[in-house]
């Protein structure tokens, strides 16, 4: 009780000496209380005091959830900053917990309470005036004693049922999913009482959840949150909370690996009725830095059917699918980030859903981790499937495993579009050179082979550079060179030598560590485009708005630029319009606080299908003459004309040559303050104001576009919603993927 937790504190307080130091074990009251090891909490005479003065606070309504947070930032100082970060506040939580817990219980209950009601109505009833006697009596009291046995066979259920969180971290997710089983066991016991019943009492306890936690001090910490909300239950209701002891050991919150038992098999989960909580979010390319290589070996070895791309929550879901197969579970309610959309990680989220269709999904929530605001999709499996299925909150008739409203799942890649968009080189290293440097090898005399290092320093151009005004970063690029040729440059190889060689040294990747003085991804596929034309027609891996935009080459692109295989105005205005727009946000994938889409050239680009006879197939001068193209090229190069103009308006730059001749101008600021103003100047700053000559421009371009697909006048005529668009655009993917597969394309 706080009183006697106050007195001990006192009496300990009391005991010390000045600046000494005890342990709990040293003093009476605390032998085979919660500390069983000699060293487990030792304490000066200020923690103490601190201890004292806490006791002394009214604790009775402190929420339980955010216990582990507190004392993972007391543990961690590094971590003090981020008070907070892991705290999920409950009506988060609930969306998982409410469809998957409350939701079934409750339905269940409000059936057996009808039933409970009908029997009491249609029984004899007895009044001061009517005493029921022989037959009636009886009817009576077999009605009330079957009303009981409802009661009681459901009230068991709620006892016997088992919610597990197989990564339950501090217990968050468990504690609110015992509230709620409490609540619902008050609720039928008050209502079975209100109707003439027998006084039910709590019964449903801690037993009723069960975890997995590979870290011992968070399983503690689950056990204690669990144990705590339980008293607080109690109390808040009208009821005595145990005291004999306060606190028991819960076992069935465990400390182990979720996903790989000890001797390298799968681990097993224990059985239960649900299973609710948020595995860890880890990407697949970190987990061989982050699970050491030993592990990661173990993991894909027991789980064989998981490629090595696939992200770690991945296993969860495969492991939740096998035990829904079993027969072991009935309901699944996962927060896993949005990339569990992606292709990676599709396969092993499908094995899921064909076994417990998601019945209710929120595609697009901000959650955090370690302190980072991230995006997640939640999702609710069940088996049997749920009868009123919702999306975002609204009804719909299916979900499909983008969790998008439109299923494009089944949109296929067309023969058109392949090898059209790729995306740009990969260094794996420190290739890039400051402009300077970059300037000064231009203008070295010839080298040994007669060639000017023209050929292998290049402008590098990122999606920042996409995305506002040129920044001036350059590359020292051999391409597929071998080393004797690449020696022949003479400056720029003694310039990677020094940069790029030791960074190589200790890489893991045989070729890339032999290998040194080229880029880790030669790219010859983007090589090959960006050789035909210095007019390179690009896009942002990830950019919050989808914009295609013109880079001038020789350049290098970054790999997360996605370069297009067309520098037609028309492909330009196609790629630029709603229609294309409007495919890539149905097929993307989404990444980062912003929760951006992915541009993706296999999902976004090779499925969509261009309007007839403007496919990324035909050369743009086959249909130079047709009208639809001339149409689309006109309004693409205005818009075109427009965003630069505001990008760089002409009084704010100066275009100065390049210090030699084959590069593009460079555009700089013409003072300090056309500098700052220019900073601003982005195109994402420009599409989230979205200002009415942009979308004046962009509405021009968007019919043309419709006219060549031939819906021109249900553009006019505002018949094109974003899913009338997807309906047309999908039925068209299907027809051209048959076409071709058929050979009559």
């Amino acid at each position: 009780a706080p009183e006697d937790f106050q007195a001990h504190a006192q009496t300990l307080f009391a005991a010390m000496k000045d600046g000494g130091v005890v342990g709990f074990e040293r003093v009476e009251w605390f032998n085979g209380g919660l500390f069983d090891t000699a060293d487990a909490l030792p304490m000066k005479k200020a923690d103490v005091r601190d201890v004292l003065a806490a006791a002394k606070l009214d604790w009775s309504d402190i929420d339980p959830s955010i216990l582990g947070t507190l004392f993972e930032r007391g543990l961690d100082p590094d971590k003090r900053s981020q008070l907070g970060a892991h705290y999920t506040d409950r009506d988060k939580i609930m969306l998982i917990v409410n469809p998957v817990v409350v939701e079934p219980l409750t339905a269940e209950w409000e059936a057996v309470r009808a039933e409970i009601e009908a029997l009491i109505e249609a029984a004899p009833k007895e009044t001061p005036e009517k005493l029921l006697r022989g037959a009636e009596l009886a009817v009576r009291t077999r009605a009330l004693k079957r009303a009981e046995s409802l009661h009681s066979g459901f009230i068991r259920r709620l006892r016997g049922f088992r919610v597990l969180d197989p990564a339950c971290g501090s217990g968050n997710f468990l504690y609110l999913a015992l509230l709620a089983l409490k609540d619902l066991e008050h609720r039928a016991n008050l209502e079975a009482e209100a109707l003439g019943l027998p006084r039910g009492f709590p019964g449903v306890g801690p037993e009723c959840v069960k975890g997995i936690e590979i870290n011992a001090y968070a399983a503690e910490l689950a056990r204690v949150s669990v144990w705590i909300g339980e008293i607080q239950w109690m109390r808040r209701n009208g009821f005595e909370a145990a005291r004999d002891p306060i606190l028991r050991p819960l076992g069935t919150i465990e400390c182990r690996d979720a996903v790989l038992s000890p001797d390298g098999t799968r681990a097993e989960w224990p059985v239960a009725d649900v299973v609710v909580g948020n595995p860890p979010f880890l990407g697949g390319k970190w987990m061989l830095d982050r699970l050491g290589e030993d592990y990661s070996a173990m993991l894909r070895a027991a789980y064989p059917e998981i490629g090595g791309s696939t992200d770690l929550v991945a296993y969860w879901f495969v492991q939740a699918s096998d035990c829904v197969s079993k027969g072991r579970l009935r309901a699944v309610g996962f927060v896993a980030t949005n990339m569990i959309r992606s292709a990676s990680n599709y396969p092993q989220a499908r094995r899921l859903y064909d076994v417990a269709p998601i019945g209710v999904a929120f595609s697009d929530e901000p959650w955090i981790v370690d302190g980072a605001d991230v995006r997640v999709s939640i999702i609710a499996c069940f088996r049997p499937a749920r009868n009123k299925i919702c999306l975002d909150g609204k009804v719909v008739d299916y979900i499909p495993p983008k969790l998008f409203p439109f299923d494009l799942t089944n949109a296929k890649a067309l023969i058109s579009n392949r090898r059209k968009a790729v995306r740009g080189i990969e260094k794996g290293g420190p290739f890039n050179i400051p402009a300077d440097v970059a300037r000064r090898l231009l203008n070295e005399p010839l080298n040994p082979n007669g060639r000017k290092n023209t050929d292998v320093v290049f402008k590098y151009r990122t999606v920042r550079d996409l995305v506002g005004n040129d920044l001036d970063n350059w590359i020292i690029d051999f391409s597929d060179r071998g080393q004797a040729d690449a020696a022949l440059y003479e400056r720029p190889y003694e310039v990677l030598k020094s940069q790029v060689l030791n960074f190589r040294s200790e890489n893991r990747e045989e070729r890339t560590r032999k290998n040194w003085w080229k880029v880790r991804r030669s790219g010859d596929l983007v090589r090959a485009i960006i050789k035909k034309s210095n007019h390179i027609l690009a896009t942002g891996l990830v950019t919050k708005h989808r914009f295609f935009r013109w880079i001038e080459g020789p350049v290098v692109p970054d790999t997360r630029i996605i370069v297009i295989d067309n520098s037609s105005e028309c492909a330009f205005g196609i790629l630029s319009s709603i229609f294309h727009e409007a495919w890539t946000l149905a097929t993307c994938q989404y990444h980062g606080v912003g929760n951006d889409p992915i541009y993706t050239p296999s999902d976004c680009f090779e499925t969509f299908p261009f309007p007839a006879g403007l496919t990324p197939d035909i050369p743009a001068a086959d249909y130079a003459d047709d009208p639809r193209a001339q149409k689309i090229a006109a309004a693409a190069a205005r818009l075109d004309e427009l965003r630069e103009n505001w990008l760089s308006p002409p009084d704010l730059v100066e275009r100065v040559p390049e210090v030699v001749p084959g590069y593009p101008d460079r555009i700089l600021p013409r003072d300090d303050a056309a500098a700052a103003v220019l900073k601003k100047r982005t195109l994402t700053n420009l599409y989230n104001a979205r200002p009415d000559w942009l979308d004046h421009a962009h509405r021009t371009l968007d019919e043309a576009v419709a006219e060549a697909y031939g819906w021109g006048d249900d553009w006019r005529a505002g018949l094109l919603t974003d899913d009338e668009i997807l309906a047309r655009l999908f039925q068209l993917n299907q027809e051209r993927a048959a076409a071709e597969k058929g050979g009559k394309v």
